[in-house]
């Protein structure tokens, strides 16, 4: 049996080159303002991936995204192991737009920070008296630099990200911009108003794309995660305080409470934390998860 090593190891992702495709890897690691702790939170690849590839399926009309597959059967041997059941797919190889696409419904988190120094979030004036965790007037395209691990990703205007991107795609900078931020807007709108539906508010979150063989626009990585996103439960919503959530807040929680020490979580705070991912996922999809 030939075995694989991964070429690229991400926060939480790891990618293998199995020649004509790929096989990305969600392991069970968490990450949190950038720095990768070393405790992890079993079961998590393997919901990350599942819920990657349900919403994979639910926008595919919008644009067309890297799954092949997520069956083991359609990998190689290596990959038959029950270290990769149910955490890995199978995607097309891509060349990787290198800009985070980051859309925000609702007024939160940094953007919170930053509304109440200046009124704006990335250099986008707001309307005065917005109270913490309202719901803006219009989502907001606040796409990032996507910075290597250990490094903090800078954020840029969409004018910048037209220059930016320039610089990796002569000739193509304006044209890529404007397709990625129109597939961000396209498909946290469906996605938004699906999840609310289900009783889950999607506060904000991130997307990333690539580009095929063809030079085509696809979607890549992870897709509407607790790991990418803020899913809010919408029954108790209020605005002016900050909500509970259905991702990794208890992991942002304690690490912020408890600065520099990044070894153990306590198993309190991995219960809660896997808890709250199997309930989004249960949710989203309507399916239990096993």
């Amino acid at each position: 049996m030939k075995e694989y090593k991964p070429f690229k190891s991400g926060k939480v992702r790891e990618l293998y080159d199995i020649g004509d495709s790929l096989i990305m890897v969600a392991t069970d690691r968490i990450s949190v303002f950038d720095q990768i702790l070393k405790t992890a939170i079993p079961q998590k690849g393997a919901i990350l991936n599942q819920m990657s590839e349900f919403w994979f399926d639910f926008t595919k009309d919008i644009v067309p995204n890297h799954l092949l597959s997520c069956d083991t059967k359609d990998m190689p041997e290596f990959f038959h192991q029950e270290q990769f059941q149910g955490n890995s797919m199978k995607c097309k190889k891509l060349t990787m737009i290198p800009v985070e696409c980051i859309v925000r419904g609702y007024i939160t988190g940094s953007g919170w920070e930053s509304y109440k120094k200046t009124g704006e979030i990335c250099g986008l004036k707001l309307p005065q008296g917005l109270l913490e965790s309202d719901k803006l007037p219009k989502p907001l395209f606040t796409p990032s630099t996507k910075a290597e691990i250990g490094n903090h990703d800078e954020n840029i205007s969409f004018e910048q990200s037209i220059e930016y991107l320039e610089k990796f795609f002569p000739g193509k900078g304006k044209e890529y911009s404007e397709k990625i931020r129109s597939y961000t807007n396209d498909i946290y709108r469906k996605c938004a108003d699906y999840a609310l539906a289900r009783g889950i508010i999607i506060a904000d979150t991130k997307f990333e794309f690539g580009l095929d063989e063809k030079g085509n626009v696809v979607l890549g990585d992870e897709i509407l995660t607790p790991d990418n996103s803020r899913f809010w439960p919408l029954a108790g919503y209020k605005p002016g305080q900050g909500q509970p959530s259905y991702d990794k807040q208890f992991v942002r929680d304690w690490f912020k409470s408890h600065p520099g020490n990044a070894s153990q979580l306590p198993q309190e705070v991995i219960d809660k934390t896997i808890g709250k991912y199997k309930e989004a996922y249960e949710l989203l999809t309507g399916k239990e998860f096993k």
